[in-house]
């Protein structure tokens, strides 16, 4: 078993004991449920939507490149300098280059998931950068030094009181039990933040090559901040977020906040072209566009998983799913929890390591089900865990699905085995404390199954 997949048992031991947080998170998701069919039911034909929404997705990534070179075009036409990174190591190294090139010292971030894939924070800290997060969740769990919870809600484990003590700890703030006044806490210290920066930094939703426009989705207008008051803007892109057309966004922007927030609309969609014009009030006078691959390439070339890069990131699948929703976003270890992130993770990361993830799952198909571009991701899973065994399979795994497939695989073997095992089941008490330990195997969690008295073939003979 690899560290990541001991810690991950440890951290889902503990967490699903807590009573607490699981209240906590099963309160906070039962009332998204309740919105978030509200707000889908308002389509005149919800499936017949996501139908359309994933052929969108699907042609954009099957004509990627074309689309990735028009963006470049029409970006660059209007002064934005576009760089390409291979990976992560290099999209941090480009951010580093602009900061160090400009004398930055202070930056703010809007939330961005692609940033906390490759830890840019981390990277900008190390070069003397602060980095601030400026959308209200992500600046909590940063000042806890911790990483997002939640695709879409950044602190979503938090109680007030909590964030209260943190706020009065970090920030020397008066307790208390207002969401309004820890509110303007936040927005206090932020609006201090916003006026020293000297670079902002965003992430994308999406990206338009027919316009070459950079499209923000957010609801506290922080994105905007970020970009309209530093000098120097920089958008890291992963490459899967470009679509076609401008007319795509009239569908994926509904379905983006009805399934990822229960809204109609978010309260701020804005689309960015390149740095200010002359004349104009405010932007910045540097635009800079990255555009992450990070294995991206690898799924677009694998025929079983291409589909998954047709996510939008709406965390509609974590909302839904009964593993996270006991275990939590922290106890994944990786940036992207849930459903989405025990697919893509493996292949990001490595499959080696990270195989675990596609094991932590009931395989009910809710996450498929309520996925607006329809990525069937409990199918996925199961892909997953037939490549790690390939590629990270112990010996005795291995040769316990080789016997069971002889064993399936025979009529007379599969008799001999059952009724063997009638005869020679022995009670659970007996082997307790023997060489089979209890505490080390199956029935740790759980009673062992018996075996019937007769098979349902035997049954169905003598009552015929």
């Amino acid at each position: 078993m690899t560290t990541a997949a001991k810690q991950f048992k440890r951290q889902a031991a503990a967490i699903t004991k807590d009573l607490r947080h699981r209240d906590l998170v099963e309160t906070a998701l039962t009332n998204y449920e309740a919105s978030r069919d509200q707000k889908t039911g308002l389509f005149a034909d919800w499936q017949g939507a996501r139908d359309a929404a994933a052929a969108i997705k699907t042609q954009a990534i099957a004509r990627l490149d074309e689309h990735i070179e028009r963006l470049v075009k029409h970006l660059e036409a209007r002064g934005t300098k576009v760089h390409f990174a291979a990976d992560g190591a290099e999209a941090c190294r480009i951010v580093k280059d602009i900061a160090a090139g400009h004398g930055v010292k202070a930056a703010v971030k809007s939330k961005s998931m692609t940033t906390e894939e490759i830890h840019l924070n981390d990277a900008l800290a190390g070069a003397g950068v602060e980095v601030v997060e400026s959308d209200l969740g992500e600046f909590i769990v940063q000042l806890r030094g911790e990483g997002p919870y939640h695709i879409v809600f950044p602190a979503m484990h938090l109680k007030r009181d909590e964030i209260s003590r943190l706020f009065h700890d970090k920030l020397d703030s008066e307790e208390t039990d207002s969401p309004e006044e820890l509110t303007m806490i936040a927005r206090r210290e932020l609006r201090r933040r916003f006026c020293r920066a000297d670079m902002g930094i965003t992430g994308a939703n999406f990206a338009v090559a027919e316009t070459g426009m950079v499209a923000i989705t957010e609801n506290e207008g922080n994105a905007r901040l970020t970009a309209a008051l530093p000098k120097v803007m920089v958008t890291l892109l992963g490459i899967e977020k470009v679509v076609g057309r401008m007319a795509d966004l009239a569908l994926l922007w509904p379905m983006l906040a009805s399934v990822g927030a229960g809204q109609l609309l978010s309260g701020y969609n804005t689309l960015y072209a390149g740095p200010r014009r002359e004349g104009e009030s405010d932007g910045p006078e540097e635009f800079h566009v990255v555009l992450l691959d990070n294995r991206r390439t690898a799924l677009l070339a694998d025929p079983e998983l291409r589909d998954t890069l047709r996510c939008i990131r709406c965390g509609g699948c974590l909302n839904v799913c009964p593993i996270y929703r006991h275990v939590g976003g922290h106890t994944y270890g990786t940036t992207y929890s849930g459903p989405i992130g025990a697919v893509i993770t493996p292949h990001l990361r490595g499959i080696a390591e990270f195989q675990h993830l596609s094991f932590a799952s009931s395989l009910c198909g809710a996450c498929g089900e309520i996925c607006p571009v329809r990525i069937p991701l409990h199918r996925h899973m199961l892909t997953n865990r037939r490549r790690g065994a390939k590629v990270a399979g112990v010996w005795w795994q291995k040769l316990a699905f080789k016997m069971f497939n002889l064993v399936a695989g025979s009529r007379l073997l599969w008799k001999i085995i059952t009724v063997g095992g009638r005869i020679g089941q022995v009670p659970h008490r007996l082997i307790a404390g023997s060489i089979i330990d209890p505490a080390r195997c199956w029935t740790k969690t759980r009673k062992a199954p018996r075996f019937a008295k007769q098979s349902f073939k035997t049954w169905w003979r003598k009552r015929a």
